[in-house]
């Protein structure tokens, strides 16, 4: 990208790139709303503090890209966000199917309501994140952190959360069922209301958690 085509995204005066190679491009504090990346590369990239509300970044490559405070709120399915730092984003309502967070920064962000079905979480930080009615069906929450978490109302059914940390995590009318929580560590955990039905628990920690089996 020249800078004139750099001066261009800024400006809103392009805002149709699928395939674009945006690779390590600044694109921090712009408005990008609606701007369709689709496939696009942006290993790298700065966006933080961009507002990419609406915006189409299906597949795209985000690897290491600086998401901070960004409004994510966009179509991101199957999108690569491997250790990207995603500290502060809005991705409430997101489309995040099958998207890739492994070794990604997700301190303070918003979930709730995101569609997360078949994603890759494992071993993710999501330490009292606000995942609130989110679909997490079939996602891979293996050893992720989610101690203090919102999760009430949340479709969790078929995932995947072996080893994960569910300390003290707010699962109250959480949709549970045929997910497999082997080793996880339920300390505390507020689980009233939940369906349960076909869970694995073996070798979890339930001390503190009322669990209608």
């Amino acid at each position: 990208m020249t800078t004139q085509d750099i001066q261009a995204i800024h400006s809103g005066a392009q805002r149709h790139l699928p395939g674009a190679d945006l690779e390590d491009e600044d694109l921090s504090n712009a408005d990008l709303s609606g701007i369709v990346l689709n496939g696009a590369t942006l290993v790298g990239a700065n966006l933080a503090q961009s507002n990419l509300a609406r915006a189409k970044l299906e597949g795209a490559n985000l690897m290491g890209a600086q998401l901070q405070g960004t409004d994510l709120r966009a179509n991101l399915w199957g999108a690569n966000l491997m250790q990207a730092d995603l500290t502060g984003a809005d991705l409430r309502g997101a489309n995040l199917r099958g998207a890739n967070f492994m070794g990604a920064t997700l301190t303070g962000v918003s979930l709730a309501g995101a569609f997360l079905n078949g994603a890759n979480l494992m071993g993710v930080n999501l330490k009292g994140v606000d995942l609130r009615g989110a679909d997490l069906r079939g996602s891979n929450l293996s050893g992720a952190n989610l101690q203090g978490a919102i999760l009430a109302h949340a479709d969790l059914q078929g995932a995947v959360l072996n080893e994960a940390n569910l300390e003290e995590a707010d699962l109250r009318e959480a949709n549970l069922a045929g997910a497999s929580l082997s080793g996880a560590n339920l300390l505390c955990a507020e689980v009233d209301g939940a369906n349960v039905k076909g869970i694995t628990l073996a070798g979890a920690c339930l001390l503190g958690t009322r669990l209608a089996l």
